[in-house]
């Protein structure tokens, strides 16, 4: 039975090529806008459960006028087209149908806009106002969690720190779930006591929806709190997954667990008492749903050391393993052990898919994980896979691939080489042993290039950030210069190797580091932006809160915190663009890239196809 407010419709190759559109679909014609739970045929004509978003319209400050613009909708008519008004007036002449945005020079600040689609020449009911980018940016208020003392007498404070989004109430506008970290957060090799974790919600208006508190039974720190926003029950509202404890307190005071219970050592680790997955409810923060953590600790050493530092190394992601709705995945070891475990929430209910143990695997799937993971559907069956750094499950649980070159810190899976079929994954390794990088299919896992062997090459990226080469350009922290999509050395490598961001109007991606935005040059690179007063999270990761497309039209927004946490400042650009793209929203890919950016080392989303 299908949920309630959800509607499908058969979208034809737009979600996959990002290009094409829709044409003749029942509904089409219907108000862009209106809410519903919208969904996506597969290349198995599975219908792929998608958000229903509304136009997401911005107005972003751009010398002496506004630059307006627009999602264009997975789901919209080949032949949309859109009227954009000031106010009352409509200023565009004809329907703008070559891209999304709309530059009204001369127009003053802080005006109202709305758009309107186009449908087979009718003007179809208005958007939304536009949010107003003044200056560049958009400051969403925060409320900062009071600081306190460890048991050790030890003070902190609280600074904002990763970020995921979701349609939390179901009105086709965004939230944000913020994380809160204490200043005593921990990598798992560093013993001490930390603070609690937070999670908020927070409308872009700055009204705070709810905050859950994670409690003293779950330790602070990048490999620890790995959470998932996404609508898992098909309702049309996201839920906020994440692993729980006892004392840790939902958003509307319920207590999971024991509240009084306090399972942290001397060294303050937290390597006894239960653990918990908790299903949460996106509008409210109330628990909807709560299991054991799965696969539970067990034996600490049976991880690979005695102390606590890989039996907790914790992955979370979103994927749509039979084509149609989105399970939760959770993961636990990636150094040793590795196990894997598949969720559903249906009903009101979380229930174990399959589970992946490299134990009954196979010792060669021990120790094949990064800090960081991808979702995407690399054999074309409509199902999606996860890489998992080294290797891939098929969306059974089933190992598909296994490179067998271990442990890394960055990885990017995307359509990195237009001119060849499929998917490509590019990843750096640890192992002193092993290529320093590679560049495999995605479906196989067959190496087409590799750099050689120089220790641990802790940072790399893989985008298209030149035009003078097709396809995806690569490059990392432990090899010279950049390489083309057949490994070969096409000169000079960019200054940092961090994120990227579609900013300006053309195809290619710029260097987002820290807090600024570069264009990559072959002689130098060119600053575009430099963030004020704000600062980037994860210590030398230099990671935003969150980046993608967020708003507007297909181009990628930053969100940074300012350096005092008051704010989570959204930046966009103010650039024009002739190109027209649907909204990577509705590329399931890239959503769910979104869905897994706050993982560990966080890396940016890539969708599922080449923008040309």
């Amino acid at each position: 039975m299908r949920p309630p407010r959800s509607r499908l419709l058969a979208l034809a190759a737009a979600v996959a090529t990002g290009l094409t559109a829709l044409a003749g679909v029942p509904g089409a014609d219907a108000a862009p806008d209106a809410p519903a739970t919208r969904a996506a045929a597969g290349p198995l004509a599975a219908a792929r459960q998608l958000e229903n978003l509304d136009r997401g319209l911005i107005s972003v400050r751009s010398g002496d006028g506004n630059l307006v613009s627009w999602r264009l909708l997975g789901t919209d008519p080949d032949g949309a087209g859109f009227h954009v008004y000031r106010g009352a007036t409509r200023v565009t002449a004809a329907p703008v149908t070559a891209t999304t945005n709309y530059l009204d020079a001369g127009a003053p600040a802080g005006v109202a806009y709305t758009v309107r689609a186009v449908v087979n020449g009718a003007e179809q009911p208005p958007s939304p106002a536009a949010l107003q980018f003044a200056g560049g940016y958009l400051d969403v208020r925060l409320q900062i969690p009071p600081g306190g003392t460890t048991p050790t007498g030890e003070s902190y404070s609280y600074a904002a720190n990763d970020a995921s989004v979701g349609d939390l109430d179901g009105d086709g506008q965004l939230e944000i779930v913020l994380k809160w970290e204490p200043s005593n957060a921990k990598d798992n090799s560093q013993s001490g006591y930390t603070g609690n974790v937070y999670l908020d919600a927070y409308r872009l208006s700055g009204a705070r929806l709810w905050r859950i508190d994670l409690g003293r039974n779950i330790r602070a720190g990048a490999h620890y709190t790995q959470f998932q926003v996404y609508d898992y029950d098909g309702d049309g509202r996201a839920e906020v997954a994440v692993k729980t404890a006892d004392g840790t307190r939902s958003g509307t005071g319920q207590t999971i667990g024991s509240a009084s219970a306090d399972h942290r050592n001397t060294s303050g680790y937290v390597l006894a008492g239960p653990e918990y997955l908790t299903m949460f409810d996106g509008r409210t923060g109330g628990a909807l749903a709560t299991a054991g953590y799965e696969p539970a600790r067990g034996s600490v050493p049976s991880w690979g050391d005695s102390y606590g530092n890989r039996v907790d190394r914790f992955l979370a992601a979103t994927a749509y393993l039979d084509g149609a709705r989105p399970s939760l995945i959770m993961s636990r070891g990636y150094y040793t052990r590795t196990v894997i475990v598949a969720w559903d929430f249906r009903n009101g209910a979380l229930t174990r898919r399959w589970t992946f143990d490299s134990n009954s695997a196979g010792g060669q799937y021990a120790g094949q994980g990064n800090h960081n993971l991808a979702i995407a559907d690399v054999d074309a069956d409509g199902r999606d896979e996860i890489v998992f750094g080294a290797m891939a499950l098929d969306d059974n649980g089933a190992p598909l691939w296994n490179t067998r070159n271990g442990h890394g810190d960055a990885l990017h899976v995307g359509d990195l080489a237009p001119d060849r079929a499929g998917l490509e994954v590019f990843k750096v390794d640890e192992d002193a042993s092993k290529p320093s990088s590679w560049f495999a299919d995605a479906r196989t896992g067959q190496v087409l290039w590799s750099t050689p062997a120089s220790g641990d090459n802790g940072r790399g990226v893989s985008a298209d950030i030149w035009a003078g080469s097709p396809g995806a350009e690569s490059w990392s922290a432990a090899v010279a210069g950049l390489q083309d999509t057949q490994g070969r050395n096409i000169g000079r490598k960019p200054s940092s190797t961090n994120f990227v961001i579609w900013w300006d109007g053309d195809p290619q991606r710029e260097l987002l580091d820290a807090t600024r935005i570069d264009k990559y040059g072959t002689s130098g690179d060119t600053r575009l932006l430099t963030g004020a007063g704000v600062a980037a999270n994860n210590g030398t990761k230099a990671t935003p809160a969150l980046s993608g497309d967020l708003l507007g039209d297909w181009r990628e927004e930053v969100i940074w915190r300012t350096t005092d946490s008051t704010a989570l400042r959204i930046y966009a650009t103010g650039i024009p663009t002739d190109r027209r793209v649907r909204t990577l929203l509705h590329d399931p890919q890239y959503r769910l890239a979104l869905a897994w950016q706050n993982t560990a080392y966080n890396q940016p989303p890539h969708p599922s196809f080449a923008i040309r």
